[in-house]
């Protein structure tokens, strides 16, 4: 080998690796690794670092732009989109594997490609960005964080979608908190990307004029929602309080579909919880009863109507639905005095692989050892759960992860509700950060539409969430709990909830889309 080729490939592999490194940082903001050798001053474990996005995101604009080449801006973006994913949903291995039976290292490669493909938004960006925007331009922030937005908006409504771990949920805490409700979570991944930009372009020098002009916007960024809060009122106001039960049964996944334990284990204890509790509304989480009505022991569920079909209490439980002529559902179903039939949600955003199979895959389902099927859809907009004055909204899994969907219940005052909750089964991916990852998620739902969420999951974290985004009370993870507390309601819209119930997320599609083309065509004129 040529001594001077060998050196020349250190600068290459050195950006390969602050990619890697910068990626990895970036899944750490959201959720601060629980490892006890990767504590901080400061730090607590599950703990979101909202100015550990923006230097991640700071280290990748460097090698944007000290690069000519879209073909190495690519494999940046890339990199650096690859480890951010891996980092951030690197737990679906143990639901693969643990539970799911699929050898390690088909399942490693599983998690690996699909953070890879996801991965290619970001490399797309990245490229374009350098293709489009020469630097030393005053627009070029707004370029790169149009080009951001569009990959993180294409990465969560595309294919399903699976935004989880987008950027701006690190923020959740941090100084753009405050544009939650009036831009959500994907413009704050704008604002952040744009302030990535424009404070690297104040480092790394230039006229004195342009770097003053940078940090006076980006000051002002930072400042303006502290200076509303202090100037104007909430966006929502009060609609009372409710005292709440919310259950943690604990019941270990490998065990949780099998009749002689999980099941009997299940219904044994959440039975007695329902029985006993004094508050008035109790809520199970997902699947809290795991068989079908159908195949319950008998009187098992008529002595639950029986119990909530009089006095001054209600209950919210998680169960399967349906039959083999209908199909099943995964759905919520409400008992309270006065009502000739439980009232029911059903999922609709299901989960693929877990509750759909999509077209060509049955060959990879087949090889898990997982309750797989494909589940009826619920309609995007279900009447929510009315009881004590209160509009309750539940969502299952990781339905809360779009904000988007969730706004259509806005769209009819109806069925506008006054406190979301979600009912969730976190036990598939063992003692993880998805957890804490799935609580910031909640949190900024909370500030986007003002509304308290309410969290009773099968391992944690159980938990109540104000409509501030601030945790309330929460439950011991991996234990089995009960969390008695109190929830107060909200009425009222945020700007944030207006506009994305009657358009979604086009505005943002547009802006971005009208911005990256402008910089398109800015460039073939100066060709």
């Amino acid at each position: 080998m040529n001594p001077l080729n060998a050196q020349n490939r250190w600068p290459s592999l050195l950006r390969m690796a602050l990619a890697l490194l910068a990626g990895a940082a970036q899944a750490a903001s959201m959720a601060w690794p629980l490892s006890v050798s990767l504590q901080l001053p400061g730090l607590r474990p599950g703990q979101p670092v909202w100015w550990l996005q923006w230097l991640a995101l700071a280290l990748l604009v460097c090698q944007l732009r000290g690069t000519r080449s879209w073909r190495q801006a690519a494999l940046s973006g890339w990199l650096f989109g690859t480890a951010w994913l891996l980092g951030s949903v690197g737990w679906t291995f143990v639901s693969l594997h643990t539970y799911g039976g699929l050898p390690a290292p088909l399942a490693a490669l599983a998690v690996l490609a699909l953070s890879a493909l996801l991965a290619l938004y970001y490399a797309a960006a990245s490229a374009l960005f350098v293709a489009l925007a020469p630097a030393g331009k005053a627009w070029v922030a707004t370029v790169f964080a149009a080009l951001w937005l569009l990959a993180e908006l294409a990465r969560g409504t595309w294919l399903t979608g699976f935004g989880w771990g987008a950027s701006g949920y690190a923020q959740v805490d941090g100084p753009l908190a405050g544009y939650a409700p009036w831009l959500g979570v994907y413009g704050m991944c704008a604002l952040s990307a744009w302030l990535a930009m424009t404070l690297v372009q104040a480092w790394q020098g230039g006229p004195w004029r342009d770097r003053v002009l940078a940090l006076a916007a980006a000051l002002a960024l930072l400042g303006w929602p502290f200076a509303y809060s202090m100037l104007a009122p909430e966006l929502s106001t009060a609609s009372g309080r409710l005292s709440v039960t919310l259950l943690q049964g604990n019941i270990a996944q490998d065990e949780k579909f099998e009749a002689s334990t999980g099941v009997r284990q299940a219904l044994q204890w959440y039975a007695e919880q329902l029985q006993s509790s004094r508050t008035a509304l109790v809520i199970a989480p997902e699947t809290a009863i795991p068989v079908l009505p159908q195949q319950l022991p008998p009187d098992y569920w008529e002595a639950l109507q029986q119990r909530f079909g009089t006095g001054q209490q209600a209950a919210l439980i998680g169960s399967p639905l349906g039959n083999y002529q209908q199909g099943y559902t995964n759905s919520v179903v409400g008992l309270k005095p006065g009502q000739a039939q439980p009232w029911r949600y059903d999922k609709q955003h299901l989960v693929p692989f877990g509750e759909f199979i999509p077209p060509f895959f049955k060959w990879f389902t087949a090889m898990m050892n997982i309750p797989l099927g494909d589940f009826n859809r619920g309609a995007v907009k279900q009447a929510p759960f009315d009881w004590q004055g209160q509009k309750l909204a539940p969502n299952i899994c990781y339905e809360d992860l779009f904000g988007e969907e969730l706004a259509q219940q806005f769209a009819d005052p109806a069925l506008t509700p006054s406190i979301f909750v979600n009912v969730s089964n976190l036990a598939w991916f063992g003692n993880s950060l998805a957890m804490d990852q799935h609580l910031q998620i909640a949190r900024m739902r909370a500030k986007e539409f003002e509304r308290p969420l309410v969290l009773a999951t099968n391992t944690g974290v159980t938990a109540i969430v104000d409509h501030r985004g601030t945790i309330v009370a929460a439950a011991a993870r991996d234990t089995r709990a009960v969390l008695v507390g109190e929830v107060e309601g909200r009425t009222g819209v945020t700007p944030y909830v207006w506009w994305v119930s009657r358009l979604g997320l086009w505005p943002l599609w547009l802006w971005a889309l009208g911005l990256v083309l402008w910089a398109w065509r800015a460039k073939l004129r100066k060709r």
